[in-house]
């Protein structure tokens, strides 16, 4: 390959993961809005549980139908609808004058946001070269990353120029609905450049459109590899029917083969770690820990640099290393982390209102929940993604995405959803001790169960 295949190839790769910069964003624009959504919907705790999670039930039928739909329609195809779904979700988020209307807006956005975590990491590892394709599909958790930094920073100016999020900021409308507002700036955009990027070519030859295929190959790779790794890709896909979800099974004993399981098994333990608690409800964790709102939102942004600076290092050694190695030390470095926060949260009194006052204890609850950030986005939060998008036999990729994607959704709805029922009857101490748990099996997972995909190429994946 020459620099112009390279130049290419790094431009598809920030176009798609422009969905992962909204992805972020969408996830974490919430956090700053729960006391709007609260005191603009007089919602209690399982409502306004039930208001931040409600986006999670669109982003499971978003990813099940996105890896389904992606193999009929192709992976462009989906992330253009991806991408008007995150139009009209911004803008009704932030317009929803009830519970009801808010909610059906947040499921829209999920179903983009389902459509995108699959789709974009997918998308990027069938146009990538193998030497370096851990690093490009890992520039889609940076832009997750990207995208929930720049919630947070947009949500705490927004805050500090209105002086509370449920003020009132610009044109009679309260500073959390321009939280929302301010997402259609990278959803337009992100509409308007998939359409410079090409189809998968993997998708094209699934399709019979060989020709079609070829030239994009060779637009990747040039002509002698791309004319090769046609070939390949051809060779890999069953001569006999499209892929389907029946291919999940296994041929012979027809039960749902092993990489399907440790696709699920990937995808729910990223969750169960917890780490979504601190990126959606960041800002409800630290008041309750006794910062005040303001406090709480620069936390935020402080853990958003944290979380990048660990994607960094991902990036530069992910595909010397190897993912595995990644993977076992993240889970280890969690569940060291999470305990310290247990500590903390155990030993510190309690306030009148029932908020935690950590005094001598904030210091190490603070440096933990960092540190805990920090290994989880060196490892389980672009690692995950770089493995469900190269993992499986390009025959079950999309069916194989769809599963993983449901499970990973409907685990991150079912953390979300349970946290401040968590909050209150057993507390942060409680909450946290059970992630930490999660995060103690996961390092068992990963040695016992997960294998290494560094270098193969995706037609050369087990099954």
């Amino acid at each position: 390959m020459n620099n112009n295949n390279n130049i290419f190839i790094a431009f598809i790769s920030v176009v798609a993961t422009i969905g992962g910069f909204l992805f972020g964003f969408d996830s974490g624009v919430i956090n700053g809005t729960v006391d709007g959504l609260q005191q603009a919907f007089n919602s209690q705790s399982i409502g306004t549980g039930f208001n931040v999670s409600s986006m999670l039930l669109g982003c499971a039928i978003g990813a099940f139908f996105a890896g389904r739909l992606a193999d009929k329609f192709g992976r462009r195809a989906l992330l253009l609808v991806a991408a008007v779904f995150f139009i009209i979700s911004a803008w009704g988020s932030g317009i929803a004058t009830s519970s009801v209307e808010f909610i059906v807006y947040r499921i829209l956005g999920g179903l983009a946001v389902g459509a995108a975590s699959v789709m974009a990491p997918a998308y990027i590892s069938e146009i990538a070269p193998a030497e370096y394709r851990g690093r490009l599909t890992t520039i889609q958790q940076v832009a997750i990353i990207l995208g929930l930094f720049m919630a947070f920073v947009s949500n705490y100016l927004l805050a500090q120029q209105a002086g509370l999020s449920t003020e009132i900021l610009w044109l009679g409308f309260e500073a959390w609905r321009w939280m929302f507002w301010i997402e259609l700036i990278p959803a337009v955009l992100f509409f308007v450049m998939l359409f410079f990027i090409p189809e998968s070519p993997r998708f094209l030859v699934a399709n019979g459109q060989t020709d079609l295929a070829k030239q994009v190959l060779c637009k990747l790779y040039g002509v002698d590899v791309g004319t090769k790794k046609l070939s390949e890709i051809e060779a890999s896909l069953d001569a006999d029917h499209k892929p389907q979800l029946a291919d999940l099974l296994d041929k012979k004993t027809q039960k749902i083969r092993k990489i399907v399981w440790i696709g699920i098994g990937l995808a729910v333990f990223q969750q169960m770690v917890g780490i979504n608690v601190v990126f959606y409800y960041g800002a409800v964790l630290w008041q309750a820990a006794g910062f005040a709102e303001s406090e709480a939102l620069l936390i935020n942004i402080i853990s958003g640099a944290v979380s990048v600076t660990a994607l960094v290092i991902t990036i530069s050694v992910i595909d010397r290393i190897g993912r595995k190695p990644l993977l076992k030390w993240g889970s280890i470095g969690m569940s060291v982390t999470l305990g310290m926060l247990v500590i903390a949260f155990t030993n510190a009194d309690t306030a009148s209102n029932g908020d935690l006052i950590l005094g001598d204890w904030g210091t190490l609850a603070l440096v933990s929940a960092n540190a805990y950030v920090f290994f989880f986005n060196m490892s389980w939060g672009p690692v995950m993604w770089v493995m469900l998008g190269e993992m499986f036999p390009n025959q079950i990729r999309g069916s194989g995405l769809a599963v993983s994607g449901v499970a990973q959704w409907g685990s991150n709805f079912i953390i979300t959803m349970t946290f401040t029922m968590l909050l209150g009857s057993i507390g942060l101490a409680g909450a946290y001790g059970f992630y930490t748990i999660c995060a103690i099996l996961s390092v068992f997972f990963v040695i016992y169960y997960v294998y290494e995909t560094k270098g193969l190429e995706l037609e050369d994946m087990a099954g």
